[in-house]
């Protein structure tokens, strides 16, 4: 199973539908919010997808938590949860909601890592990014005994790929 991940892409839905194209048979989409699209957009439609701190549309929700085969998948945005800082606070609620993993953006710096049992993804930014200068996103492969995280650039270079063990 794969989940495309991206945030951050600040109004521009061109890079989205780019992105969405190189993978036209993925399993799920998620945008972490500050899409700064309308939520009903075309764009958008048929992703999970979650209000960031640049979002005006109210029909955002803050949260979603689904379920995709054996998987509990947690996405917000983070500026709730002072991502910026520490990720403390959503790691507890990624606890709360029983996720396997938990999609964040708001920082705009990509990076994935595995804290008791749950994987935290950002993919970083499709329009600024930070603490590197390639716009990226995230592909994750949901295996049975590992998760499999590979970021791209937004020409669909990899950048890196980052393996994690599931319990």
């Amino acid at each position: 199973m794969q989940i495309l991940v991206m945030s951050d892409t600040h109004g521009d839905s061109n890079v989205i539908e780019k992105v969405r194209g190189f993978y036209p048979n993925i399993d799920a989409v998620i945008h972490c919010g500050d899409s700064e699209l309308p939520f009903s957009h075309k764009t958008l439609e048929g992703m999970k997808k979650v209000r960031g701190n640049c979002d005006i549309d109210k029909a955002f929700p803050d949260e979603v938590v689904f379920d995709l085969e054996d998987a509990t998948i947690f996405a917000t945005h983070g500026h709730l949860f002072n991502v910026k800082t520490s990720i403390l606070s959503l790691s507890y609620r990624a606890k709360e909601v029983n996720a396997q993993i938990a999609c964040f953006g708001h920082s705009h710096v990509l990076g994935a890592e595995m804290i008791d049992d749950v994987l935290f993804l950002n993919p970083g930014s499709l329009l600024k990014p930070r603490g590197r200068k390639e716009k990226s996103f995230a592909l994750v492969e949901v295996e049975d005994t590992y998760f499999e995280v590979k970021f791209f650039t937004d020409d669909n270079s990899c950048i890196s790929t980052h393996k994690f063990m599931r319990k």
